[in-house]
């Protein structure tokens, strides 16, 4: 396979070298760029990946110091506050990916977007865990006429593995924001104060004390699915709450009400999990979605446009990587927990 290289910003982090991984395994002859401020630890993971090399960015310079180099597609793993990187992307005509901004942040790729919709197609990729949540959900969803509430819980231990970045972007969207956005009995609302309290039901049946947090799956399933009540809430577990001692495994709580297709009331729950952690289900999701951009699944490449990931995904695809990657889903019984 010919093609320029797919350049990952911040693709020496947690998230950037699970993606290469992905990407390396199922595209051994595409070759990757590992962009970063740090030129050291990037050269360490471009050794480790193979058919890889580093390089210094700089999102202060209009080319972020690329000095014009071929690049096929850009994915950044972290919050650019500059857009710097999604207006290369554009002048360049390569598919963009970023994960980070929350919902409340993605107006200046929005707009950078409406000012030249046919450059480039351009993922708004923070879903969580970039399509774990949503491909499952509107799985699940097809059990259903009718699906009036969409809860969504995800679990995430105390060690779980992360970067600077993501522990910033952690921060950033659950103690800096004063209200969450959700959806109730068809009217968007924002939650706040004791409103954005919550609890959740583990796998193992433990109640954790979860925060409301606002991915774009939440606006992402209320409009796929005309749900009037749609919402997410994240708990964090301490080594101690968890029953087989395996911090770094992540929880994601699917919990659906509704008609189902005989006009009969339906409630199911389910949970994604992956016992490694939320990075590796993150990275398999931004390598399925640089595949697809690009064409490397035998379809013909995204036009431009604005995209979630899970609009892009095929279903059976994502659920088969899911399954080789190690990603579980498992059937519980319902528990609407507050």
């Amino acid at each position: 396979m010919s093609c320029d290289p797919i350049l990952l910003i911040g693709g020496a982090g947690i998230v950037g070298r699970q993606t290469a991984r992905f990407l390396r395994t199922a595209h051994p002859d595409v070759p990757l760029l590992i962009g970063g401020r740090d030129r050291s630890k990037a050269e360490r993971a471009a050794a480790e990946i193979g058919n890889a090399e580093a390089v210094t960015i700089d999102l202060a310079t209009a080319d972020l110091g690329l000095a014009g180099r071929p690049i096929g597609a850009i994915a950044i793993f972290f919050t650019d506050t500059t857009t710097a990187a999604l207006r290369v992307a554009q002048r360049r005509r390569v598919p963009y990916i970023s994960i980070s901004p929350a919902l409340h942040e993605v107006g200046p790729e929005v707009a950078a977007y409406m000012q030249r919709p046919t450059a480039a197609p351009v993922v708004l990729g923070t879903e969580w865990l970039v399509g774990a949540t949503t491909i499952p959900t509107l799985e699940f969803a097809k059990s259903f006429r009718r699906v009036d509430t969409v809860r969504l819980g995800a679990v995430l231990g105390e060690r779980d593995a992360t970067g600077p970045a993501g522990f910033d972007d952690l921060e950033r969207q659950t103690q800096t924001v004063p209200a969450i956005q959700a959806r109730r009995d068809g009217i968007w609302v924002w939650r706040h104060d004791d409103d954005l309290k919550a609890e959740l039901q583990t796998v193992n049946g433990t109640t954790l004390t979860a925060m409301a947090l606002s991915p774009h799956d939440v606006v992402a399933l209320a409009t796929e699915t005309s749900a009037s009540n749609v919402e997410f809430n994240l708990a964090i577990r301490k080594d101690a709450d968890h029953a087989h001692g395996e911090p770094m495994s992540t929880e994601i709580l699917i919990e659906l009400r509704g008609i189902d297709h005989t006009d009969q009331p339906l409630t199911t729950r389910h949970a994604v999990i992956h016992p490694e952690g939320q990075m590796p289900l993150t990275g398999l999701g931004v390598a399925l979605v640089l595949e697809r951009l690009l064409g490397f699944d035998d379809k013909p490449a995204t036009p431009a446009g604005l995209y979630f990931p899970y609009q892009l995904l095929d279903s059976q695809r994502y659920f088969d990587q899911f399954e080789r990657a190690g990603g579980i889903i498992k059937e519980l019984e319902p528990t609407f927990m507050k």
